[in-house]
């Protein structure tokens, strides 16, 4: 199959149209679909969904709904997502972070309300897409992303201490401190069955992921505990016992909630959540996707997608949506080729709900809580934490702020403040270094898949040593400058030998710039290419020793030393 695309050379900021045409419409037309590729996706799709079912259910009763909610949410959104999206491989559906958020609103303002706020949250993602937006979410700078993302996983995990303990308590508080203070009253009420079944089904999940990590681990856990229920007749706690024998099976109706003024001035703080929420995690998300191939997600149609899919989710009883890391790196892990592997993922989600519904009513909640236990600990982000934590101190007073704001008060204060908190440390960081000029654009601009730059115009500068490429920064590395490391690298196709990076006109790097420092090295090191480091200030080499990114290259004072250890080292490949 061949769409004809129109030769053109203008730029590509002028075909505004093309920037929103799905990456399912876009990859199609430029590599056709074979029933390779069909194969392909349908058993990808497969994957995904079998990983996805427990995973859904889960979020889904921690943010206080149905599972049938969180199943549906991951059919229509995960349809959306993966066939108008910007990004190749994307799965969408409920995470982990939108649990503490969804869970306050349907505390204080019931369904309905959710359901508006994530409509509105809808619009809002679908304004900023079309206004171009989306480019600049991603560069929010990252302690503020892992300060919260490791906060949501503190509150997840203890909103399943319940479960995992059996613990008798009516309703836990939504207040994290009253909450920890209800389940401590509660304590004498711990049920033995329940903890072994949850811890059963922990070690069960942490056992394959170990020793099996292609085996669905979590399906795997969940299954063997339900039938261990059932087999046993343990007096543990189930989807049916606390929602009714079809709460995983009702397909709810269309419905559209109730609009007024006063409830959209009343939910525009949570819909914003919701909003940046959902935006920089899918846009994370397609990132990761993108190392992971090499490929490039467009991060304004991404967003568009992520605001369809969250407006229409609601109207038939689903809950908020983003792009999931996991169940996406799960998807390129089995073969996906397109994101028709989404589509079908989406697909087989309904068939599970239709046909095999009523059988999920008998899962023990227990087993669910242990799915997330894991979800919460994989989202910790505890090593880039530690990371930050030996980095700079305005880093590490941000990342602490976030984190702790996140825990302690509200996740859209602990935003607002982390953005505010880095962007004023980085003024103060921009007036004590010295001004130099900017070489390079601060801004990552999408890619027009209609009108790719060709690589074949590339050829080495005279002056460098065969198979040895060089790149010079200007200006600091921090987190408004974009990916041009990478793009730096991609010019230079088919790869060189060595590369050879100036850093003599930058006056000060944070840990978001280093960040993507290191996506550029963990590229290189995929394409067997020797990185030198030249000319470093001692600011910027102080950061980046503390860091740890200097033992992965070959550091010289001079330009001249640069090029001589790049030389030698082609010479020896």
């Amino acid at each position: 199959m061949n769409i004809p695309i129109p030769a053109d050379k203008a730029p590509a900021s002028s075909h505004g149209w093309r920037m929103y045409v799905p990456k399912s419409v876009t990859v199609i037309a430029q590599e056709g679909y074979s029933w390779a590729k069909l194969r392909a996706d349908a058993v990808a799709g497969l994957t995904v969904a079998i990983v996805a079912a427990p995973l859904a259910m889960a979020i889904a009763i921690a943010s206080g709904v149905t599972p049938a909610q969180g199943l549906i949410t991951a059919v229509v959104a995960g349809f959306l997502i993966s066939a108008l999206g910007g990004s190749r491989f994307q799965i969408g559906g409920p995470t982990g972070a939108f649990i503490v958020v969804v869970y306050g609103v349907v505390h204080a303002h019931g369904y309905d309300g959710l359901a508006l706020a994530t409509m509105m949250a809808g619009v809002i993602l679908l304004l900023a897409g079309l206004l171009r937006l989306g480019t600049w979410i991603k560069y929010v700078p990252e302690p503020v992303i892992t300060g919260f993302t490791a906060g949501i996983a503190v509150i997840i995990f203890t909103s399943q201490i319940r479960d995992l303990l059996g613990l008798s308590l009516a309703e836990a508080p939504a207040d994290f401190v009253a909450k920890i203070a209800a389940f401590w009253s509660a304590r004498d009420t711990v049920s033995l069955p329940t903890v072994v079944l949850a811890g059963g089904a922990l070690a069960t999940i942490i056992s394959i992921n170990r020793f099996l990590p292609r085996w669905p681990s979590m399906l795997i856990a969940v299954a063997a505990a339900t039938a261990a229920t059932w087999a046993l007749h343990l007096p543990v706690e189930t989807i049916a016992t606390r929602f009714g024998a079809d709460a995983a099976a009702t397909l709810p109706a269309f419905a559209v909630p109730e609009v007024s003024l006063a409830r959209l001035q009343l939910l525009l703080p949570s819909a914003l959540t919701i909003a940046f929420l959902a935006g920089v995690e899918s846009l994370l998300s397609a990132m990761v996707a993108d190392g992971m191939t090499g490929r490039r997600h467009r991060s304004n149609c991404e967003i568009v997608a992520q605001g369809v899919a969250n407006f229409v989710s609601p109207l038939f009883g689903g809950i908020s949506a983003t792009g999931a890391i996991a169940r996406t790196a799960t998807n390129i892990r089995a073969g996906a080729q397109t994101p028709l592997a989404g589509v079908f993922h989406a697909f087989y989600l309904l068939a599970f709900m239709l046909g095999v519904g009523p059988l999920l009513a008998h899962v023990p909640l227990a087993a669910l809580a242990a799915v997330l236990t894991v979800v919460a600990w994989n989202m910790s982000e505890r090593e880039r934490f530690m990371q930050l934590m030996r980095g700079l101190s305005g880093d590490r007073a941000v990342l602490l702020a976030t984190f702790l704001l996140t825990v302690l008060v509200d996740l859209t204060v602990a935003i607002e403040v982390g953005v505010v908190l880095a962007a004023i440390i980085f003024m103060h960081r921009m007036a004590e270094a010295s001004a130099v000029e900017r070489g390079v654009s601060l801004i990552e601009r999408d890619q027009d898949d209609f009108n790719q730059p060709s690589r074949e115009a590339y050829s080495a500068r005279a002056e460098l040593p065969a198979g040895v490429e060089s790149f010079e920064l200007r200006g600091p590395l921090f987190f408004g400058a974009a990916s041009r490391l990478t793009d730096a690298l991609e010019a230079a196709f088919p790869p060189p030998r060595a590369f050879v990076l100036r850093f003599r006109d930058v006056p000060l790097a944070d840990a978001s710039g280093v960040s993507a420092l290191e996506r550029f090295l963990r590229r290189c090191e995929s394409h067997n290419v020797f990185v030198v480091f030249s000319e470093l200030q001692p600011s910027v080499r102080s950061v980046l020793h503390k860091l740890r990114v200097l033992d992965r290259v070959s550091v010289a004072e001079s330009y001249e030393d640069a090029l001589g250890r790049a030389a030698a080292a082609t010479e020896r490949r």
